[in-house]
């Protein structure tokens, strides 16, 4: 681990260390019972949902490469440390692309919140981003999986690593365009004079939440733009890969760290604390006034509500119903009207 020399036959490369990754699954584990115990608190489970989610596919992530650690060296007739290694690759690195998906979630909540400063329709945030990061996680999932078996075929190891940098790439893009939206979003509440702890904390914590995907994405892509080819036989191959591959500390560093601040970042400042905890609930233009609006029944069928789910509000959406419209508030809610207005 520490002098970047190869092990023959280490499905990791190296002789992994036994210790990280049982401190990393101590951590997430209990950054992972603090986010169920935020969500039971603040009843936020359908904004924060996906944070003690994640937080359990990285606390197995880890486990099973604590286990890793003592059974690394690959053997053709034992499958189990091959699958075991594969599974803690795809648990851990599955996880980044649906925090980000989180992000955008608390994004649209706060365009929910304050909808006369938002620069897209709440609705819309989370079917648009969802649909890029469905398509995210689907690259990223085949491109870990295929590019982590080192018993595959070098052809296919390569295509692996294609699809992984596919997906990065367009992880990269997603966030510029999140940054951009939230700035503009950020710009325009600051203009009107909106400054409440509602909207500054969690836009500030949506900040630094993206800064730290950003560089754990440009630190996946910097992996997969050298030579990645993992030939478990062959030292001089070994000797070949990148050093991000050859060195361990640079996964602790800049996936496990960065994953796990950013847990806890939202374990401190969790948006629960400052949202009201229903979507009708919405700040007035003065900054100061919160309105309350009742839904309208949703008429779609139990099968319609399951697709509209399934893909991300994309398809089977709710018929818009008429807008009532007062001359200093915007209801931007579909098939919602305003109530309570003082």
């Amino acid at each position: 681990m520490a002098n970047g020399e190869p092990v023959l036959w280490s499905l990791y490369v190296y002789a992994p260390n036994k210790i990280a990754p049982a401190v990393f699954a101590v951590l997430y584990g209990a950054s992972t019972v603090g986010h169920i115990w935020q969500c039971y608190l603040y009843k936020c489970f359908h904004l924060l949902g996906l944070h003690p989610l994640c937080g359990a596919l990285f606390t197995l992530g880890y486990a099973l490469r604590e286990y890793g650690s003592f059974n690394y060296l690959y053997e053709e007739e034992n499958t189990t440390v091959l699958i075991t290694f594969v599974l803690s690759q795809v648990f851990i690195y599955i996880c980044p692309p649906l925090l980000e998906l989180a992000n955008y979630h608390v994004l649209g909540r706060l365009f929910y919140y304050v909808p006369h400063q938002a620069p897209l329709p709440a609705s819309r945030v989370l079917s648009i981003f969802g649909a890029l990061m469905l398509i995210v996680e689907t690259l990223n999932g085949i491109g870990v999986s295929l590019a982590s078996n080192p018993s595959g075929k070098p052809t296919t190891q390569e295509l692996g690593s294609h699809l992984t940098i596919a997906a990065l790439s367009m992880q990269f893009a997603v966030i510029i365009i999140f940054v951009v939206l939230a700035g503009l979003f950020h710009f325009r509440c600051a203009k009107a004079g909106i400054r409440t702890h509602a909207v500054i904390v969690p836009l500030r914590t949506l900040y630094t939440s993206m800064v730290l995907i950003l560089i754990r994405c440009i630190y996946r892509l910097i992996e997969h733009m050298g030579s990645t080819t993992v030939d478990i036989d062959n030292m001089e191959a070994l000797r070949a890969l990148t050093p991000v591959l050859r060195y361990e500390w640079f996964f602790y560093v800049f996936e496990a760290t960065l994953m796990f601040l950013n847990s806890s970042l939202w374990n401190v400042w969790n948006p629960g604390r400052y949202l009201p905890r229903s979507y009708l609930v919405y700040l007035g233009r003065d900054g100061t006034t919160e309105i309350e609006g009742v839904a309208v029944v949703d008429e779609r069928s139990f099968g319609q509500k399951v697709a509209a789910v399934a893909t991300l509000g994309i398809c089977f959406r709710r018929e818009k119903t008429e807008r009532n419209w007062k001359p200093d508030l915007m209801d931007v809610f579909p098939g919602r009207k305003i109530v309570n207005v003082t």
